[in-house]
């Protein structure tokens, strides 16, 4: 298959869900009772990456809807699926959770069980987040949470956190309130990385491209969702 350039690759996808709540998509990695639960908390209707529908039935939930190309998800699971809610994206040119990012319509999409499970798959999914920037998404995991930066940022977080930057492309970032001051600094995946650094004070950040992935600790996810949703967003790529 020859390789698709990045106009051919990145197409804006007609919505399977629009809704003017955040939601919930659910991975297969593993997610336990608590972290479903501190998701909901956030953004209560869900949606199933393909076997993540798996995690949502054995907890009670039915999902808006199961997108995927639905290699994990046993027939006996999609058969419980609500008519009209499953719906086979049978390419394999994206991974399910491009399949599901780029096919909702959301303030915010909280994601669980993508952090945790296969390295190759969480290398994908930050792969995603940072293609499909214009869309916000938290990803949760059991210890970290995980955003792309955007263009605007800023967190009021206690001195000493511990703040990581991770570039996934050439890229600076203004900042404030970080110990170890970023501005100037030219950043890239094979160069100069940002992880283990700490809060000073107020954290304001400005990233020069959507290519810069913020890692905090996992407790701060609602101080994240809610200055997500208020921060301005990167444009749609054209």
């Amino acid at each position: 298959m020859a390789a698709l350039s990045f106009e051919e690759y990145f197409v804006v996808k007609r919505p399977i869900v629009s809704e003017n709540e955040p939601i919930t998509l659910v991975g297969r990695a593993p997610v336990d009772a608590g972290l479903l639960a501190e998701g909901l908390s956030l953004a209560p209707k869900t949606v199933a990456a393909d076997g993540g529908a798996k995690t949502l039935f054995d907890h009670g939930h039915r999902p808006l809807a199961v997108i995927g190309d639905l290699d994990s998800l046993a027939p006996d699971m999609q058969a419980q699926v609500p008519t009209g809610r499953l719906h086979c994206i049978a390419e394999q040119d994206s991974t399910d959770f491009e399949k599901c990012l780029s096919r909702i319509e959301a303030p915010l999409v909280v994601g669980l069980g993508f952090l945790g499970g296969r390295i190759d798959h969480q290398m994908a999914v930050q792969s995603v987040l940072v293609r499909y920037a214009h869309q916000r998404c938290l990803l949760i995991g059991m210890q970290d949470l995980i955003c792309v930066v955007p263009p605007q940022f800023a967190l009021d977080l206690p001195v000493g956190t511990r703040v990581s930057l991770f570039p996934m492309a050439a890229t600076k970032i203004a900042s404030q309130g970080l110990h170890w001051p970023t501005g100037g600094v030219e950043f890239c995946p094979n160069g100069q990385i940002g992880t283990s650094n700490r809060c000073s004070g107020k954290l304001v950040l400005a990233p020069q491209n959507p290519s810069m992935l913020l890692i905090l600790p996992r407790k701060f996810a609602q101080l994240v969702a809610t200055a997500l949703q208020r921060a301005p967003k990167w444009s749609v790529p054209r």
